[in-house]
């Protein structure tokens, strides 16, 4: 599960994940988010023209383009074992696959000391950017472009926090899943292409667990310092 990730290197950093060509994509400079939760707005990368790739921007709980209403069920994560299946999923599974810039996650255990959550931050060696794989969609009729994070069983070293894991997508495998003429039956073999095995985290303080503090946004660089590494 996925339940809120960081994005706070700048964006010069993260931008030599993508072949960006658009003027207002390769000036971007967005403020360092340190607690991005569901239904917040984010960046994410698609197959763009001429071989490169589309900077967008929406809502991070999927919203499929034939839906009335936005789902109030959770969408901001969707099961690798049913994102071909699901109505909700299939479509953009096939035709609207996304890259989402990241440079960590949270997760969060059960403390045996007072039944509290214990709030971890994860991210790859140096905390350096990546992307997790997703889907996109455009609602015409409720004017909303949304995306959401793929998520399959966790591995080791992700196993020692929780059952499940975004798909952290390796870099050379980013066209082929962007690509739109990728065929379908291909899709699920790029997926286990993940660089997740490399995964590193340490305990933050439980200040993360909230989304708003005093009506304003939890959301600033003490949230992500170490207590008691692991």
């Amino acid at each position: 599960m996925c339940g809120r990730y960081t994005r706070y290197l700048s964006w010069s950093e993260i931008h030599k994940l993508y072949r960006l060509t658009a003027p207002a994509e390769i000036g971007r400079n967005d403020e360092p988010r340190y607690n991005i939760a569901p239904t917040q707005d984010v960046p994410f990368v698609t197959a763009g023209e001429d071989g490169n790739h589309r900077l967008r921007e929406g809502r991070w709980w999927l919203v499929p383009f034939w839906a009335k209403e936005v789902p109030k069920f959770q969408m901001f994560n969707a099961r690798i074992e049913e994102v071909d299946t699901k109505p909700s999923y299939r479509d953009a599974f096939k035709s609207k696959r996304c890259l989402i810039p990241a440079d960590g996650f949270f997760e969060w255990t059960i403390s045996p000391a007072d039944g509290g959550k214990d709030s971890w931050h994860i991210y790859q060696p140096g905390h350096a950017p990546f992307s997790f794989a997703g889907l996109w969609a455009h609602n015409s009729n409720l004017d909303i472009t949304s995306c959401t994070i793929i998520t399959e069983p966790a591995a080791e070293p992700m196993k020692q926090l929780h059952d499940r894991q975004p798909v952290i997508l390796d870099r050379a495998y980013y066209d082929a899943w962007l690509d739109t003429a990728t065929p379908k039956d291909s899709l699920k073999d790029i997926l286990s292409h993940d660089i997740d095995g490399q995964l590193q985290f340490n305990r933050v303080g439980r200040d993360v667990n909230k989304t708003v503090v005093n009506k304003l946004p939890n959301d600033h660089p003490a949230l992500v310092g170490p207590i008691n590494p692991l």
